[in-house]
């Protein structure tokens, strides 16, 4: 280990710039951090080691600290550490030199000269920060190393490594669980359940990725809290690897988070250094090369081989890799998404099936068969005001067979299935965690685990310490309560509302687009436009309400983080829940509003013939089709759900990544060339820059938790909704994988025992999913109109006659003034009498145009399915719930056992203790005597036997 006393230099960057008093300041400007002298020489022989290690070659860097460099203010930085006479001395020379020239001209602009001057200053602050907190880093015990003599432009490296004794310490400290010496045997479960599983995982054999194979399932390692006082426990045969790098980085972050810099009194961590700019990134480094044919065999390369392809994307992923490489949160998002990418196989195969049963039952579906019967000659009102006349209900024939592969009996089977679904997979997942907080030590990690302050809130805190210094009582300590945060409470709500307003605002205006650019294609003169307005207009509006979607999206996430950041929450875990939280609300409001409107209200708000109800003016409400609106709803699933996953998930995590990484190309000066020239020679912390940085998992949640949603809220309309969102989450897998390995610096391994708040988000998903999908059967559909009418209405209990029964009658003359077709006879004939749906009566009844019992005895019928088949699914998702344990039993077995042999390690290991103390005793009183007189040995052992006395 090094010490503060020990004299180093910086790694030499390149000599030509530097002047003679750069060369004589140099010794002075590099003594702040502790290394190995090396020259220019050494370096150059040492270059050729591309591992991640120090200088040396043998200590290996555990995180690296980037931070900004000018070469043109490198001369003042180096003698800024002069002494106050030499700058005293240099400034007279100076004075008396150009005392004895001609006058000094300008050679720049002042207010030029002042904005350097200021820059100069705050780049120098930076220095003496990071000056300082370097220092306090090595008082902790860190080794650093600093690198500017880079092949990037313009940036410098700090290399940091942790030692052996800190990586104790440290472990100690933050209660890492590491394997003991002692193995036990791992006995599998003999229920009927554990059994298939086993039988499927035999089964599956061929399918699981080639990572584990010197591993032994049936043995597994007690694991114990790491404590120096009990090295003996644990095997540090080969100390290198006791801690993985994985284990090192995630120490040496939380020395960085808790190390203080006093320079800015409120800065605490390295979160706040990034944040003011001190330093421009912090990150561990990635193994090793994957592209080199002769790279060395590591876990990176690994797997991207088994992981990252295209090849494998039918296997299973390497779970327990990923969590080696990337941390338990890493790894169970992971483990999530391939949980939910296997459920949706079986929800695909039903989906499929319900929609061929709709394809092979098309031809029967008598409904749509007297809609293309052309004998029926039914005759339909307008569907527009003056540009729009009458039209036959043959033409709707298509619409009406398309209509049957979505609503036909299967569907309510359908959505009664996902909602099971949907319960099963949520317990599938509860087990799936349990089981792998076992294998990976997990479960005692719980609310021991200490969250650091973040550097915004310690910020607030000390303003309100210093507006509150004369009225706080001495001892009381200074913390931020609901009253510092109303005003960013009251702003977050009023924000958010006025947002959801303004989505609000957004569909309605595509709602006026529907209804100008149908009436715009009925008097257009083209006869294309005119035969294919229905497609035209979903289609469009469907496309604009997905790119409305995307950018909101984006905007959304933005505003989002601003508000969170106002409600200056205390520890990164409420900052990261609240953010989740607002984002998901935003999202969820912008996906669905487009959705639940064409679902719920689009021709319920209509009026009638006569009397239809107009917004903005002359806007009259949009109708269904005849139909209905399960279509339109079909249609606008289908686009939101593949533009959504075509566009914003795939080609935006393709497309600006490369984006992203040719901007810092042109940042750094590099060409194609000498970036292919460079990347030969770079060490493995220059690659690991020029990567993207990691932020967070939670825009892969995110997308993930709203498809979810369009794959359980309305299935009832889509059932391929399953196979789209299958197709798309093993493309998604493996490109999420490429996108870690390949294109993102390493995440810190972060440990955490389960998803957090998406559980909940997507439990309170399941459980609304089943109220949205009795609406949409009982109100979008024309399911329960066709039982009413079935079993009530018809003659002959079939469902002949049903479209005569769902039409009413108008007479034409009751038009409203300048809302009767301009063209009334372009049928061929004159119409007295036109249909609409609705279930009115007729004109010439007592009370015309009211509405008929028929009406409000299917209401009764939508109302009561509502309650019933809310009723019975949620009893049996409940049922469910409650039959399959959310611990396995063979887990909950295993973890009592090593219980019960943890407490017998520690019996064994204090009567050994006690036997060796009694020897040892023994001993004393035994030979002493023999060997010395008997009055030294007596005042010898008077404290001892002093001690046993008392």
């Amino acid at each position: 280990m090094m010490r503060r006393a020990d004299n180093y230099l910086l790694v030499p960057g390149d000599e030509k710039n530097l002047d003679v008093d750069v060369a004589n300041t140099e010794a002075r400007s590099s003594q702040s951090i502790p290394m190995k002298d090396l020259s220019v020489d050494d370096v150059s022989t040492l270059y050729p080691q591309v591992g991640p290690y120090f200088s040396d070659g043998h200590r290996r860097v555990d995180y690296v600290l980037a931070y900004h460099i000018q070469k043109s203010v490198n001369i003042r930085r180096r003698s800024s550490r002069f002494s106050d006479n030499n700058f005293i001395q240099g400034l007279r020379r100076s004075l008396s030199m150009r005392s004895s020239r001609a006058p000094l001209q300008p050679k720049e602009d002042p207010e030029i000269a002042a904005q350097e001057q200021r820059t100069n200053y705050h780049e120098d602050d930076k220095r003496f920060r990071r000056e300082e907190f370097e220092e306090n880093l090595l008082e902790t015990g860190l080794e650093l190393e600093r690198d500017e003599r880079c092949k990037i432009p313009g940036i410098g490296f700090l290399k940091i490594h942790a030692p052996w004794n800190v990586l104790c310490q440290e472990a100690e400290l933050m209660k890492l669980k590491m394997p003991t010496k002692k193995v036990y045997d791992v006995k599998q479960g003999s229920n009927v359940v554990e059994k298939i599983r086993l039988f499927i995982h035999k089964v599956t054999a061929p399918l699981h990725p080639k990572v584990d194979a010197n591993r032994q399932d049936s043995i597994k390692s007690l694991s114990h809290p790491f404590s120096r006082e009990k090295q003996h426990l644990f095997d540090l045969s080969d100390r290198d690897k006791f801690f993985d790098s994985k284990t090192r980085s995630s120490i040496v972050y939380e020395v960085l988070k808790r190390t203080r810099c006093t320079r800015a009194k409120y800065s605490m961590g390295i979160t706040s250094l990034l944040a003011n700019g001190v330093y421009s990134s912090a990150y561990p480094l990635h193994d090793g090369d994957i592209t080199e044919a002769n790279a060395e065999s590591n876990d990176r390369k690994l797997l991207y081989e088994e992981w990252a392809s295209y090849s494998v994307f039918y296997k299973y992923q390497p779970i327990g890799l990923i969590r080696k490489y990337f941390g338990e949160k890493v790894g169970l998002y992971f483990a999530w998404l391939g949980v939910y990418t296997q459920m949706l196989i079986p929800a695909a195969i039903v989906g499929v099936i319900v929609f061929l049963y709709g394809c092979a039952t098309v031809d029967d579906n008598i409904p749509s068969m007297e809609i293309c019967d052309s004998r029926n000659n039914i005759t339909m009102c307008p569907l527009c005001d003056r540009a729009c006349s009458y039209w036959k209900l043959v033409t709707a024939c298509g619409t009406a067979r398309a209509s049957h592969l979505f609503d036909n009996p299967a569907t309510v089977f359908f959505s009664i299935f996902m909602a099971l679904w949907a319960v099963l997979f949520m317990e599938h997942w509860k087990r799936r965690q349990m089981r792998l907080n076992y294998i990976w030590d997990l479960t005692g990690l719980g609310e021991e685990e200490k969250d650091h302050n973040r550097a915004e809130y310690e910020f607030r805190v000390m303003q309100k310490t210093m507006r509150l210094e004369h009225s706080t009582p001495k001892g009381e300590k200074v913390k931020l309560t609901c009253t510092d945060r109303l005003p960013a409470y009251l702003t977050t709500v009023m924000m958010m509302c006025f947002l959801i307003l303004v989505t609000f605002a957004i569909v309605f205006g595509v709602i006026l687009y529907r209804i100008s650019i149908k009436a715009a294609l009925h008097v257009s003169t083209y006869p294309t436009a005119r035969s294919n307005i229905r497609a035209t207009v979903k289609t469009t509006a469907a496309i604009i309400n997905l790119i409305i979607i995307i950018i909101l999206d984006e905007i959304y996430a933005a505003i989002a983080r601003f508000l969170t950041n106002l409600e200056v929450p205390k520890t990164d875990k409420s900052f990261e829940e609240r953010l989740i939280f607002k984002t998901f609300i935003l999202k969820f409001v912008n996906a669905f509003t487009p959705i639940v409107y064409l679902a719920f209200f689009r021709g319920r708000l209509v009026g009638r013939p006569g009397n239809y109800l107009y917004v903005v003016g002359s806007y009259r409400m949009e109708e269904c089709a005849h139909a209905g609106c399960l279509m339109e709803l079909c249609i606008q699933l289908c686009i939101t759900m593949l533009g959504k996953q075509l566009i914003q998930n795939n080609l935006f995590e393709i497309g600006i990544p490369k984006l992203k990484k040719l901007l810092r190309k042109r940042k750094s000066e590099l060409d194609c060339k000498e970036e292919e020239e460079l990347s030969k020679t770079l060490q493995r912390h220059e690659k690991d820059h020029l990567l993207g940085p990691f932020n967070s998992l939670n825009p892969e949640y995110m997308e993930m938790i709203i498809q979810f949603g369009m794959v359980t809220l309305f299935v009832a309309s889509f059932p391929l909704a399953p196979l789209f969102a299958l197709l798309n989450n093993i493309i998604e897998i493996r490109l999420d994988a490429k996108k870690f390995i390949m294109e993102l610096r390493r995440p810190i391994a972060a440990r955490a025992k389960d998803i957090g708040i998406w559980y909940n988000l997507l439990r309170g998903l399941s459980k609304v999913a089943v109220i949205v999908n009795a609406f949409v059967i009982s109100f979008t559909s024309d399911f329960i109109p066709r039982l009413v009418y079935q079993y009530m209405y018809s003659p002959d209990g079939t469902m002949h006659g049903f479209v005569n029964h769902t039409l009413s009658y108008f007479n034409v003359s009751d038009f409203q003034p300048n809302t009767d077709p301009l063209q009334p006879m372009h049928l061929g004939y004159k119409v007295e009498i036109c249909r609409y749906k609705d279930y009115r009566e007729p004109p010439w009844s007592s009370t015309p145009y009211e509405l008929s019992k028929e009406f409000w005895a299917i209401l009764a019928a939508r109302l009561a399915f509502v309650i019933v088949f809310q009723n019975v699914v949620m009893l049996m998702s409940d049922f469910v719930d409650w039959l399959i344990p959310d611990i396995p039993k063979d887990i909950s077995l295993q973890i009592h056992k090593e219980k019960i042999l943890m407490v017998e390690l520690f019996m064994k290991e204090e009567q050994v203790k006690r036997l060796a103390a009694r020897d040892h005793h023994y001993q004393d009183n035994c030979t002493l005597p023999l060997s010395v007189p008997q009055s030294p040995p007596q005042a010898r052992s008077r404290p001892i036997s002093h001690t046993n006395c008392c």
